[in-house]
């Protein structure tokens, strides 16, 4: 099927028809921007027969979902996490372990968390909201509960933080932006009310990117996240509060959200571990949408065990959220135990392995190696062609964030900061044609990735970023054209996991020669997240990635 450009007379009449503003030269550099996405587009909708490719994404999941996998024990995950200097548990699974054994309160830890995000907060810009008073009354309710001998659940007493984008009803969420800045939420959102039910603590929300959409960290309103690593570094978005709250050991772990690396970004430029789920694994309820066609929700924490307990609370059908997968979710903190020997990893050939910077290459090789030690079988894949499954995604994002920011942006486009605004401009390159065959392209293109790619592997090893973590003074906010270039590599190598409704694992894989953190991916089949949790946790229990801090922190919890 042929799927024609977009010219820039096309855009000026999309941006009329819908009342934008618009110029002619920057309706010309969009049609530009556009050009190579349209052209990798052609070659993915070229394929489609529409007698033939009527498998929905939703069906092709479960007909290439991961195996059930065994060999897992209940046994203890690892040794017992060190102390801080505080005295305090390092880990979640620690600090659960430990409020239940009745050697710490949650009132304590509350206390320590409140006290690090008030001397982290001008340093790193971590937090939107601080709600120590409320925390501290749940901190106190959960330590009574404790002693008249209730657990409310595998959370009990923990403190957490969350993007500011998960809605808790009656309280304002910015989602990052000036234009919400005092929305007050009508909900609360489905993994906040898991959570709650579980026993966590929120102690506040977490700095983000304007309305999710963007892959630094940088937030004119706001102001910029930065790295717990070296602040003149940007931390990756837009999960940008989430991953410094963790890193900085703030909070034991933080939600985010995943559209094209968002969960995974801020993950590996922090040095933590971090989930992007399998679409339709965990409730989208009450999270602010981005691309309700790509978003997912997942954890950020520092262990692997520790994100597996997230997880198993997480997961599971949500009545409100049509888009779940039917039935409950595994247990996967018994899963990390078994044996990875003779599993197969895949090392992409082509297109995760283009541009990489050699400090990429390197950190990337000594992951791989470690595993191979672990006993993993390292094989060699060649990937299909992934420049169009981008393409597909980015008319998918295109579409839907049109839809959603178009009546704004014609009422109150100066309610916007500039790199957001000009990033919600080029969706005026999406033709209506693009985005139904988009659609219409996942399921096949799942099933031909599958068949293609995990028949030769159960896991694959791949870089989240191509360069090194940049300074914030390297990456231009300005919205034009070039920072849409820029934004679109960060996220190139991201995004055809989302459309492809992959899950894929964050893990740290050592520091770059600029002192930053630089992390990999595993990728697996759909809902294969018990598969990379064993896999991850082997490799944490071989480099102990764990005990790996920021050199900046100042008052750890």
């Amino acid at each position: 099927m042929k799927q024609a450009p977009v010219t820039a007379a096309d855009i000026l009449r999309q941006a009329e028809r819908i009342g934008w503003a618009l110029t002619e030269s920057r309706a010309a550099d969009i049609a530009e921007l556009a050009a190579p996405a349209y052209a990798a587009f052609e070659r993915a909708a070229a394929k489609l027969d529409f007698d033939v490719d009527t498998l929905s994404l939703f069906a092709t999941l479960q007909e290439t979902r991961a195996p059930e996998l065994t060999g897992g024990t209940n046994e203890p995950v690892g040794e017992r996490a060190p102390a801080t200097l505080a005295g305090l548990p390092s880990s979640l699974t620690e600090a659960a372990q430990a409020l239940r054994e009745g050697r710490v309160s949650s009132v304590a830890l509350t206390q320590a968390a409140i006290a690090a995000a008030r001397a982290a907060q001008p340093q790193f810009n971590a937090f939107v909201r601080l709600d120590a008073a409320s925390a501290l009354e749940a901190a106190r309710a959960c330590d009574q509960d404790l002693a008249r001998g209730v657990v409310r659940g595998p959370l009990h007493g923990v403190p957490l933080a969350h993007k500011d984008m998960f809605y808790r009803q009656g309280l304002v969420s910015s989602c990052g932006s000036k234009l919400r800045q005092d929305w007050v939420a009508p909900c609360t959102a489905s993994v906040l009310e898991r959570l709650d039910a579980a026993g966590a603590v929120q102690i506040g929300t977490l700095n983000m990117t304007e309305f999710a959409y963007g892959p630094t960290g940088q937030n004119a309103f706001l102001g910029d996240a930065r790295n717990p690593w070296n602040p003149d570094y940007i931390t990756g978005g837009s999960s940008s509060g989430s991953a410094i709250s963790v890193a900085a050991r703030v909070v034991f772990g933080a939600l985010g959200s995943d559209t094209a690396g968002s969960v995974r970004l801020p993950a590996a430029m922090c040095g933590l571990v971090g989930m992007k789920t399998t679409f339709g694994l965990v409730s989208r309820a009450g999270a602010m949408p981005l691309s309700q066609s790509l978003d997912t929700v997942g954890p950020l924490t520092r262990t692997v065990a520790d994100n597996a307990l997230l997880l198993s609370v997480l997961a599971g059908h949500d009545p409100r959220d049509p888009s779940t997968a039917a039935g409950t979710a595994p247990d996967y903190t018994q899963q990390l135990q078994g044996p990875v020997q003779g599993m197969r990893i895949g090392i992409p050939k082509g297109y995760f392995d283009r541009d990489i910077e050699p400090e990429v290459a390197a950190r990337l090789a000594r992951a791989t190696a470690v595993l191979a030690e672990r006993g993993l079988t390292v094989v060699e894949v060649d990937m299909p062609d992934m420049d169009a499954i981008n393409a597909v995604g980015l008319m998918l994002t295109w579409g839907d964030v049109l839809a959603i920011h178009g009546p704004w942006m014609r009422d109150c486009p100066d309610q916007y900061t500039a790199q957001t605004r000009g990033r919600i401009q080029v969706t005026l390159a999406v033709s209506t044609q693009a985005y139904g065959n988009a659609q219409r392209l996942r399921g096949p293109l799942l099933r031909d990735f599958c068949r293609q790619v995990f028949s030769q592997c159960d896991a694959l090893l791949a870089p989240v970023l191509p360069i090194q973590v940049p300074r914030l003074s390297e990456v231009d906010v300005s919205g034009g054209a070039s920072t849409q270039r820029v934004l679109n590599e960060i996220t190139r190598l991201m995004r055809p996991v989302n459309v492809l409704g992959l899950p894929a694992l964050t893990l740290p894989g050592g520091t770059t020669a600029n002192g930053l953190p630089c992390g990999f991916q595993l990728i697996g089949r759909p809902f294969a997240e018990g598969l990379l949790y064993r896999i991850g946790h082997a490799y944490e229990m071989a480099t102990g990635f764990s005990s790996w801090a920021p050199p900046v922190l100042t008052q750890p919890i």
